[in-house]
């Protein structure tokens, strides 16, 4: 079974293959500032301090060595930075993958990726100033009183159609959809993962900068910002209103084809699909292609059910699209436009809403604290440098201090020609564990 149009690969490989960044003290550093600074960072989902942060890299992983013993960044890295009262924002640092070739032999060393700076400089949006407005949903916090109308197909389309927009960056094209009439736009995370801005083209031709404000790490949702106001928006329905053998429609810009084309289908399957990823999934007959990603389903009342985010891809398989439910959405949008509040109000803390309970900052610069459920593993190796793998999950190079969840959990530290060491580590609530390993030469 494979799954085409959301880039799945590259977001689970970027969502479960963790980097956090401890490095033998070398000449060149990493660094990553924000205004206002004092931001969280994580770094592929692992806590590793507050703005300014700044750390020691090797300078393999800035520029591409001589030789194939020098060093290399083997794996992608994605940034997150929250700030309470303000947006999340997820940055791309590396680019690639590149291929590894020998100059003097053509062998290839396998793949490697490159940090694109030395230094990330990162403005956060304020959550009051972004998220204005209201938005509408169906069973939701903003009831629309009384039924909708069924409408014309000639009707939804040109009803709807005014708030779906074509966003395109200099590597990828989707769709999104206004939500607000304050220029809040909805669309998938996969569309927008290493960009600051896409440009926003409306079904006038009108082309505005829609800035990504809000990239959700679990789910394929992604909110951006576009200045003005009285945009056309869309209501959301919850996946609770969702029927089998109802009839939607997709609006979206397939690659190749004429922007803002229409397809029809009938809901499939409604429910939870592990292979699609997390949340309500509405599976479609609907057409839905390349360039959908992020556009609205709709049912004949004009409320989106849900955001189109991939098809499936196999042999002798045809006519099986998924869109994540508009329950998802509403639930990332709640964390902005609380349930029973007026929009902005009590919304402070939302901005770190995916930091567990009881989590704490650690700064690089001083011991890391330890909240109740987590303890810290100090991990150092006989060389320097060993890859870590906690859980079959790569977490960076040694030596690191990780901060990790009570349990027992596997650790095998990898480096070049030396045999691989393997440990079950125990770590209890507010403890700190000490591993030092010594890999033994093949």
């Amino acid at each position: 079974m494979h799954f085409w149009l959301t880039h799945r690969r590259a977001i689970t490989s970027a969502t479960l293959v963790c980097g956090l960044l401890s490095f033998p003290a070398l000449a060149d550093k990493l660094r990553i500032t924000t205004v206002p600074p004092g931001a969280t960072v994580q770094i592929n989902g692992v806590l590793v301090g507050i703005t300014p942060y700044e750390q020691s890299i090797p300078g393999g992983y800035l520029h591409k060595t001589k030789t194939a013993l020098g060093s290399r960044l083997g794996y992608p890295m994605v940034a997150r930075l929250t700030l309470e009262g303000y947006a999340a924002k997820e940055i791309q640092l590396t680019e690639g993958p590149m291929s590894w070739v020998s100059t003097l032999k053509g062998h290839n060393h396998g793949s490697y990726w490159l940090l694109k700076t030395d230094h990330f400089q990162v403005e956060l949006q304020s959550v009051s100033q972004t998220f204005i407005g209201a938005v509408e949903s169906v069973s939701g916090s903003t009831l629309i009183p009384g039924p909708r109308p069924e409408l014309s197909l000639e009707e939804l389309v040109g009803r709807t159609k005014p708030a779906v927009v074509f966003l395109k960056s200099l590597t990828k094209s989707g769709t999104g959809f206004f939500i607000t009439e304050t220029g809040v736009i909805a669309t998938n995370a996969h569309l927008t993962r290493g960009e600051e801005a896409l440009l926003a083209t409306l079904p006038n031709g009108t082309q505005l900068e829609a800035k990504i404000v809000y990239v959700d790490p679990d789910l394929d949702v992604a909110l951006a910002k576009t200045t003005g106001e009285d945009f056309a928006h869309l209501p959301l329905a919850e996946a609770s209103t969702v029927r089998q053998g109802e009839s939607v429609l997709a609006i979206g810009n397939p690659g190749d084809a004429m922007l803002f084309s229409v397809t029809k289908g009938i809901v499939s399957a409604v429910g939870r699909f592990d292979a699609a990823g997390p949340g309500t999934w509405i599976q479609t007959d609907a057409p839905i292609n390349p360039g959908n990603s992020g556009g609205p389903l709709l049912n004949s009342r004009d409320e989106v059910k849900g955001i189109n985010s991939q098809k499936l891809i196999k042999k002798n398989v045809t006519g099986i699209g998924f869109a994540l439910s508009a329950s998802d959405l509403l639930e990332v949008l709640h964390r902005f436009y609380p349930a029973g509040s007026k929009p902005n109000e009590n919304i402070a803390a939302s901005a770190n809403a995916k930091l567990p309970a009881g989590s704490s900052m650690m700064n690089t610069a001083a011991s890391p604290q330890i909240s109740s459920g987590f303890g810290v593993a100090e991990i150092t190796s006989d060389p320097d440098g060993a890859e870590i793998f906690l859980d079959d999950k790569f977490v960076g190079t040694t030596p690191a201090t990780l901060r990790l969840t009570e349990g027992t959990h596997t650790l095998i530290l990898k480096s070049p020609h030396r045999m691989d060491w393997q440990r079950l580590i125990t770590v209890l609530k507010d403890s700190s564990v000490t591993v030092k390993a010594r890999l033994t030469p093949i």
